[in-house]
């Protein structure tokens, strides 16, 4: 018999009882019936169960089951954990209940008696039957629990709220396996296993860990690449690994020949780990399945019931969600960060001066910043040289900080005129923008002297001071020269400072976040900078700008960082 039903749309004046213009299944049975997948979504109503339930089939097919229609005796939604229809289905057995509740289209509780056996459906999958019938409502009712049940619902529903609470307190997927594990070991089992698919649609066992005397080991042998997921594969962790269904697991499950490379790795897992039970669960995002949740008991005995399968199941759907936002957090980090590097322009080849920047994001943040520097050779032969911040760490930060670089570019190399004229200039036209701009900025001008010497002018709008370091190790900020920040609306008097560099010499042009400090005053980080920059001195300048970050850069700071650094020859 053909039991499955299609999923067209039923003209929405039709009612429930009516022909929908989706395929029904046939009244053959004098009870109100449907039909699930091994997904749990509707894949076939009747006439008599759309009628009991006010609902228009075509409404139902395609629809899961237990979030559409199982509820709790008061109509609230009803935990995956307790429904015994969800027991059944995950284990293939016929289960039945004289006290169930499912909800009307119009939002009313329908008692009911149910059965339900598994079935084959269209396409030879494997589903359910689910037939039911109205009851009177029991004037006192107790909702069974689990069969099985190794834990109290109350310490259940504890466990799914703190999974909740820690999984999502965390974008980075480490963090998010780490704390799942914590979860679940040794609480559920002795074993931990989690595999995940990765972007280009291959298995990386990320995860095998176990309890060996109250302490977490890294089984990093069992760990890495595994084979492909087989699309005809009926083993559990490929059918797991394709969002299919939750199993529970045994050594006999892999006793006979494998179907698949992937199988192969189980029967070696299971061989490796001693265990006797598992229960295995997809791990599903909000759009696709992330991977599948292995938990497995070996030196501890009594074997997982479909009552512990259910909260597996619970739990690594709240672990799908948890690390499907963290690889959209992690995409769009990745992106951002191209974004910010391509704005960012290439040194100029300038013979005699040697120059290195870096720009580093920000550890914790998805968003692109507003820290830049440039370099670029004017009319003339004369090197400008920028830093600057624009306010802010977003998307609008990064389109104004383009947009001052590129105006900043165009009035600097309009006419030569000093740095303090220029950046005047540029913040009237920050002060224009129809976007609220805020920004520092150093800009200076490199020259070269009569003498051959290397002559730098400046201005500061609200920067940092650069520092300027001596072959000889003495180091000093250029402090002179400053003024406002650009785009307060303010006019303020503009000042140019002027000094030589010495032979040999290192200027650095770098962003707060390289000194900033959360626990520290900004003149502790300055000094540190100072010292390990002057420490430096001699260091080949393609390294200079990775290690000064590395010694300098606050442990606790959250802001990206931009350097630019110069040499001129001794």
């Amino acid at each position: 018999m053909n039991l499955a039903g299609s999923t067209d749309d039923a003209p929405a004046s039709k009612a429930p009882d009516e022909s929908s213009g989706a395929e029904v299944l046939p009244e053959l049975l004098d009870a109100a019936a449907y039909v699930v997948d091994d997904e749990g979504r509707i894949a076939g109503v009747n006439h008599r169960a759309a009628r009991s339930l006010g609902r228009a089939a075509a409404d139902m097919v395609g629809r899961d089951a237990h979030d559409l229609l199982h509820r709790g005796s008061a109509g609230e939604p009803l935990p995956r954990v307790r429904c015994l229809m969800r027991q059944a289905l995950l284990t293939g057995r016929t289960l039945h209940d004289d006290h169930g509740w499912f909800e009307r289209g119009d939002g009313s509780l329908l008692p009911i008696s149910w059965v339900i056996t598994p079935c084959r459906i269209q396409g030879g999958r494997a589903g359910a039957l689910v037939l039911f019938h109205e009851v009177a409502t029991p004037a006192e009712t107790v909702e069974p629990a689990a069969a099985g049940a190794s834990m109290s619902e109350l310490d259940r529903l504890a466990l799914l709220a703190e999974t909740t609470t820690t999984l999502t307190s965390s974008l980075h997927a480490e963090d998010i396996l780490r704390q799942l594990v914590r979860l679940v070991v040794p609480l559920l089992g002795d074993w931990a296993v989690v595999d995940l698919l990765t972007d280009q649609r291959g298995v990386e066992r990320v995860v095998a860990v176990h309890d060996e005397d109250g302490v977490l080991v890294h089984r990093e042998d069992l760990e890495g690449p595994m084979p492909p997921v087989p699309e005809d594969s009926s083993m559990p962790l490929s059918r797991a690994l394709r969002g299919v269904t939750s199993t529970l697991v045994t050594p006999a499950t892999y006793e006979g020949r494998p179907d698949s490379g992937i199988a192969v790795a189980q029967q070696e897992l299971f061989r490796a780990t001693g265990m006797h039970s598992a229960s295995i669960a997809p791990i599903r995002g909000v759009r696709e399945v992330v991977g599948a949740l292995t938990i497995g008991r070996a030196a501890r005995p009594g074997a997982f019931t479909a009552a512990d399968l259910l909260l597996v199941e619970d739990i690594a759907r709240r672990a799908g969600l948890a690390l499907d936002n963290a690889r959209l957090y992690e995409r769009q980090r990745r992106v951002a960060e191209t974004m910010q590097r391509h704005l960012l322009p290439q040194m100029p080849s300038v013979p005699g001066v040697q120059m290195a920047a870096c720009y580093w994001p920000a550890p914790h943040a998805s968003q692109v910043g507003g820290d830049w520097y440039d370099a670029f050779v004017l009319p003339g032969g004369t090197i400008a040289l920028v830093i600057g911040d624009v306010v802010g760490h977003d998307l609008d930060a990064a389109a104004g900080m383009a947009q001052v670089c590129n105006m900043l570019r165009a009035y600097a190399g309009a006419e030569e005129e000093p740095p303090s004229v220029i950046v005047d200039r540029l913040d009237r036209a920050v002060s224009r923008m129809t976007q609220t701009v805020m920004a520092t900025v150093v800009f200076a001008r490199l020259e070269r002297t009569d003498a051959g010497g290397w002559l730098l002018r400046w201005t500061n709008a609200g920067h940092l001071p650069p520092l300027l370091v001596e072959r000889d190790g003495q180091a000093r900020f250029l402090e002179e020269g400053q003024g406002v920040l650009l785009g307060t609306g303010l006019r303020p008097d503009r000042a140019d400072a002027v000094t030589t560099l010495p032979p040999g010499s290192t200027l650095v042009f770098y962003t707060d976040g390289l000194v900033e400090s959360h626990h520290h005053t900004l003149d502790h980080g300055l000094a540190g900078l100072r010292r390990y920059a002057a420490s430096l001195a001699h260091r080949p300048l393609d390294s200079y700008c990775g290690v000064l970050f590395e010694r300098t850069r606050p442990i606790d700071n959250d802001d990206d960082v931009a350097m630019l650094v110069l040499r001129v020859p001794e």
